[in-house]
């Protein structure tokens, strides 16, 4: 593998919701600088309910040279959520990384969303987060150092006026506070550990990024984001000290235009083109990071 800095030489890193999508850029990416990258989903072989899988993460990985470890867990299952850092820290050794990254939208309106869907919704985009990053922080305070990364989104910000169509009919409401409230967590557990050098993050999409389990909700015409940027920014929140960095929640098209990040495609062979923030990009986004 042909490889841009090993920014993640040694590193350890857990990625929840790695069988497609977002994770599995994010996975690819990572190991593409060096780090042994931990991958997990509900299932190693078989698609639960959308395309993708562990395995096929987990090959794209290796044919490209890096290093990854596949592990099965329902986060919707205590036990399994419970025990799944553990589980990652014994099967490759340590951990330095972790990535929330796990979850499947449900969109519905206030009125009509059932208790079950917005207990899913919290339990997904919260609940998880907490729990994980509450496993995570001793192995890494032991380990001198640690990096947490929480999947946010620009859904986050308040709707502007007038209100858009799909702020009014795409019920978002639930989904859209939840993410808010995992920035707020990321910028509080950040100041919590600051002072054992664990930075905290959060980084979003700017705009939309078509993935097999958000992809539905996105319209065909809509013009959407390439991964990659977001992935560059995931990396550039995960190697820093936390005096550095820590406390910020980005965005992906921003952030590496603000930084002047070079994006890489995800196996780290080449560049991209320095993003372009679109017109439709909302205008609350803080470039640098809130």
């Amino acid at each position: 593998m042909t490889r841009t800095s090993q920014k993640l030489a040694g590193k350890i890193a857990l990625v929840t919701g790695a069988s497609r999508g977002i994770g599995r850029a994010i996975a690819q990416r990572f190991a593409a600088e060096g780090a042994t990258v931990v991958v997990s989903a509900r299932s190693l072989q078989d698609a639960v309910t959308l395309p993708g899988t562990l395995a096929e993460t987990v090959a794209l990985i290796t044919q490209a040279g890096g290093r990854a470890i596949a592990l099965a867990a329902d986060l919707e299952v205590p036990a399994q959520r419970d025990t799944l850092v553990a589980r990652a820290a014994a099967s490759a050794g340590g951990l330095d990384i972790l990535v929330n990254n796990a979850g499947f939208a449900e969109y519905s309106s206030v009125e009509t969303m059932p208790l079950e869907m917005f207990e899913r919704t919290l339990d997904h985009y919260l609940r998880v987060p907490f729990a994980l990053s509450q496993a995570a922080i001793p192995l890494m305070r032991a380990r001198g150092a640690g990096w947490i990364l929480n999947l946010g989104s620009v859904t986050a910000l308040p709707p502007l006026r007038p209100y858009a169509e799909f702020e009014r009919l795409g019920g978002i409401a639930a989904y859209a506070a939840v993410k808010a409230a995992i920035n707020r967590f990321t910028q509080g557990l950040a100041a919590e550990l600051e002072a054992d050098n664990i930075a905290v993050n959060a980084v979003g999409p700017s705009t939309a990024i078509r993935t097999p389990g958000g992809g539905r909700f996105i319209p065909d015409s809509y013009p959407t984001e390439p991964v990659e940027y977001l992935a560059e920014t995931a990396l550039a929140l995960c190697h820093l000290p936390a005096r550095e960095r820590t406390g910020l929640v980005t965005h992906s098209l921003h952030f590496p235009l603000a930084q002047q990040l070079p994006v890489y495609t995800l196996d780290g062979r080449d560049t991209l083109p320095a993003p372009t923030i679109p017109a439709w990009a909302h205008p609350g986004i803080e470039p640098s990071g809130a």
